[in-house]
């Protein structure tokens, strides 16, 4: 008979590598990808070994026939890619229209849906899904004067709502709010439960109140610290290669080489 003891110290090991090996996955938002088809998206992402998609509306509509649905679920399992999320999605005071975002992500299998909704009153309605489909949903943040620019109203609706409401944290935009992307990831501790992998120069801009996308890296975002504390926290969630940037949507190819690169560096196997 083998040592007890023994044995429950192999245990032990295993189990403490496996919490200290937890780390964020990569994946991509098709926003970045937007220029492309769906399968057009499916198969790039396919092609740079990311099997993680965030799915924006023009990819994959909550509103379309479950016969359209299934033959794009069938398209990323056949190209080994999986839909994890979708948004930022639309969402309204009408129950049965938000459930439609629900139903999807049931059907997918999906784990977060990202949101972003104008009215707060539409957070009664989408608590109540909430809790009858057990999907969570993060809220995602824009630049100054948005909805949820200001990481202080995001933590107001955290603090009301359902453990399963969270943050989709839009590292860029939260840096080209003039917040500090570490500061304000830890400051939400628990209840980060996506991220999207941007970065913006702050001495440049795309328009009227847009600081410039650039590659990640290499614009203001305090990737240092943010790494830092990610690290820390062993956070397992998907960070998704966005971008807003018309010059890298009509040509995404360097900028998500460079993107996967860089998170490789960080956190990938070495």
């Amino acid at each position: 008979m083998k040592n007890p003891r023994l044995l429950f110290s192999a245990l032990c090991l295993f189990l403490g590598a496996t919490v200290l090996s937890a780390k964020p996955q990569l994946g991509i938002q098709t926003w970045t990808l937007r220029m492309k088809t769906f399968e057009e998206a499916v198969v790039f992402a396919a092609e740079h070994g990311i099997t993680q998609l965030e799915l924006f509306r023009e990819h994959l509509d909550p509103g379309a026939s479950r016969e359209e649905l299934l033959r794009k679920k069938a398209f990323l399992d056949q190209h080994g890619v999986t839909a994890y999320s979708i948004g930022v999605s639309n969402t309204s005071m009408d129950k049965d229209e938000n459930r439609q975002l629900f139903e999807l992500a049931k059907l997918f299998g999906m784990k977060v849906i990202v949101v972003e909704p104008r009215e707060p009153a539409q957070w009664d309605v989408l608590e109540e899904l909430v809790k009858e489909y057990d999907i969570k949903l993060a809220i995602h943040n824009h630049g100054t004067g948005t909805v949820y620019g200001n990481p202080s109203t995001v933590k107001h609706v955290l603090a009301e709502r359902d453990a399963r409401i969270g943050v989709c944290l839009d590292i860029g935009w939260v840096t080209a709010a003039g917040f500090d992307a570490e500061t304000v990831f830890r400051n939400y501790g628990d209840r980060v439960y996506d991220m999207h992998l941007k970065d913006k120069r702050l001495d440049a801009t795309d328009g009227p109140g847009r600081p410039q996308d650039t590659h990640i890296g290499l614009g203001n975002t305090n990737y240092a610290g943010l790494i830092t504390a990610i690290k820390e926290s062993d956070w397992s969630g998907v960070m998704a290669i966005e971008t807003d940037s018309r010059e890298f949507h009509a040509d995404p190819e360097e900028f998500v080489t460079r993107a996967k690169a860089f998170f490789d560096a960080h956190f990938g196997d070495h």
